[in-house]
């Protein structure tokens, strides 16, 4: 039978004067007369050409077929109310956060750790858009849009929050280590070297190889051997292979070191400062929407946490 040729009215007076066992009772939790209640079961019963209830002195009694009938009526109408609640918690609870990081940070740092903030059953909605190019944060009724940025701040007409700082290491894999140990920084004349240029459209250089051999006190250094790339990926795939040594973020290896995927020969030794840092770039004026502040409060304690106990630690000067 078509749902539109339900009388959905009577159906909903019947099921009311069922659970009452009444029709006076039936009318005032629907806000009709008792008649009205009487009128539209008859007619459901005029409808079904079965009849329903027992009329009796002091109200009325589902027949047989009219208890199974209330029966379905009531699952029914339970499962529409169970829909429309869980429908009415959803838009209430819910919001929606885009993500903008550099895709390196976005596949390195954040993705790693994002499952923490997932399991803690916020209803958040998370997307991660991973581009270079800086898109500008803002608050909505139902959600955010933030950036993660690597540069250096102040941030032009934002308001921006310091993850942490930046120092260059240089990394590798530890079977290069075992093929040919590292104990000085000229040791790393005899390999190839890995530099990703980063694109950015801040003013200053970003400082690369010649920079860190200068800090370590080798200055007019030949490097014959060094590949530059553009996107990082490329350059830490090219070092876990083996095949050259790479000058990296912390941050971004960082968990590859503590698994031992990759290697720091000099530990905390000839680390290079970076002029950037890693920053949570927010809309200057607003207040964000509770759903997104929560997160913006577990990223801020994530990266704490970083800081305090996962920062670089001291190697041995070999493998």
């Amino acid at each position: 039978m078509k749902i539109e040729r339900l009388p959905l009215n009577a159906l909903r007076a019947f099921a009311e004067a069922t659970r009452e066992g009444s029709f006076k009772a039936a009318a005032t939790r629907l806000n009709v007369t008792p008649g009205a209640v009487s009128r539209q079961v008859k007619q459901l019963e005029e409808y079904l050409d079965t009849v329903l209830f027992e009329r009796q002195p002091n109200g009325v009694r589902p027949t047989a077929k009219g208890q199974l009938l209330a029966q379905d009526i009531d699952a029914g109408l339970q499962r529409i109310a169970d829909a429309v609640a869980a429908l009415h918690t959803q838009s209430q609870a819910a919001f929606s956060l885009l993500i903008s990081a550099p895709p390196s940070f976005s596949q390195l740092w954040l993705l790693p750790r994002l499952e923490d903030f997932e399991t803690r059953g916020e209803q958040v909605t998370i997307s991660v858009d991973a581009s270079q190019s800086f898109s500008e944060p803002s608050w909505h009724e139902e959600g955010a849009r933030l950036a993660l940025r690597y540069g250096r701040a102040p941030w032009s007409g934002v308001k921006g929050v310091q993850l942490f700082e930046d120092v260059l290491i240089p990394v590798c894999s530890p079977h290069l280590l075992e093929r040919s140990p590292i104990r000085q920084p000229s040791d790393l004349l005899d390999h190839t070297l890995f530099e990703v240029s980063w694109r950015t459209q801040q003013r200053g250089g970003f400082p690369g190889w010649r920079d860190w051999f200068a800090a370590a006190g080798l200055t007019d250094t030949s490097l014959s051997g060094l590949r530059h790339y553009s996107l990082y990926g490329l350059a830490l795939d090219q070092t876990i292979a083996a095949r050259g040594v790479m000058l990296a973020s912390y941050p971004l290896v960082a968990d590859r070191l503590e698994s031992g995927v990759l290697a720091c020969p000099f530990g905390d030794a000839h680390a290079l400062a970076s002029p950037f840092t890693y920053e949570l770039v927010m809309p200057r004026h607003g207040t964000p929407p509770t759903g997104v502040n929560s997160f913006i409060d577990w990223l801020l304690a994530t990266a704490t946490y970083f800081r305090q106990h996962n920062w670089l630690p001291h190697h041995p000067a070999s493998l």
